[in-house]
């Protein structure tokens, strides 16, 4: 696998992605008792955005850069601060040079007492990544295929937590992956919270990933999408999803504000959607 997410870090995905991971750790962190995050594919921790990969694609300047630009309503604004002051933190001179993937997000944003298990088998990722993390004691690299460390790392003593898996999808059979990962994972830790990343490209695909989630039945699994643009010939990424099994129960709620401001935010051509819903409700079972 040659995937490398600095290509891509701090595109419009990824702010889809790490504002839904934000809300969840700031619900998780209501509590007292601790959590860990469990990160399957965490690549290298932070992205340089004057790099030559980000500066080849410029893909943040229509991801983070462009949500910078924007005046949200308060209410949004509220709901955004968590990552976008996570984001300003790797940024203090105040202009964007640096973006946060999720290990780093994730720990500011999570407190003394909880705990980070991050994952990544590229090998120059898997470095960036250890040397990320080698200063704060809460937070541990593993050089793991993702789906092994999703296997060997649930349930965590903690027994609260959230489980982030967004591969690249750069390998067949992902989706099935996805499915067959959840429903391993979920039988060994059933109340843990699930974070399932995939793109909007193949809509075939998408729609066979989706029917084989509701068939698997677990009680609430909520999905949320949101696209930027029409559909293309050349098959650029349109649009993102994510699948949040267990989600804190005030997240529905915020996603339907969230998601609208996110999709006319990040728009590229004016023609942007978002979809909510439950594929399994809470009463399912």
């Amino acid at each position: 696998m040659n995937y490398r997410h600095a290509y891509h870090a701090g595109n419009f995905a990824d702010v889809f992605k790490h504002v839904i991971l934000s809300r969840v750790l700031v619900h998780l962190a209501q509590k007292p008792a601790p959590f860990r995050l469990i990160d399957t594919h965490a690549g290298a921790g932070l992205y340089d955005l004057a790099g030559a990969e980000a500066e080849k694609t410029g893909e943040w300047r229509e991801g983070i850069g462009r949500l910078l630009e924007v005046q949200p309503t308060p209410p949004v604004r509220e709901l955004l601060a968590p990552y976008l002051d996570a984001v300003a933190a790797h940024n203090p001179a105040g202009a964007m040079t640096a973006y946060p993937g999720s290990p780093l997000l994730g720990l500011s944003l999570m407190r003394p007492q909880d705990r980070l298990i991050a994952s990544e088998t590229e090998p120059e990722a898997a470095a960036l990544l250890a040397q990320s993390l080698r200063h704060d004691a809460r937070a541990k690299a593993l050089g793991l295929d993702g789906w092994t460390a999703l296997r060997a790392n649930v349930p965590p003593k903690e027994r609260r937590g959230v489980v982030l898996v967004d591969p690249p999808f750069e390998e067949p059979g992902e989706f099935q992956r996805l499915v067959q990962g959840l429903e391993e994972a979920h039988s060994k830790w059933p109340t843990g919270v699930y974070l399932l990343w995939y793109p909007l490209k193949d809509a075939e695909a998408v729609k066979i990933f989706v029917r084989d989630l509701t068939r698997l039945g677990r009680p609430k699994t909520l999905r949320a999408e949101m696209t930027v643009a029409a559909a293309t010939e050349d098959g650029r990424l349109r649009g993102t999803g994510l699948i949040a099994v267990n989600p804190p129960w005030l997240l529905h709620g915020e996603l339907q504000k969230l998601l609208p401001a996110l999709a006319h935010a990040l728009s590229r051509d004016g023609r942007h959607g978002h979809r909510l819903d439950w594929l399994v409700p809470e009463s399912s079972r």
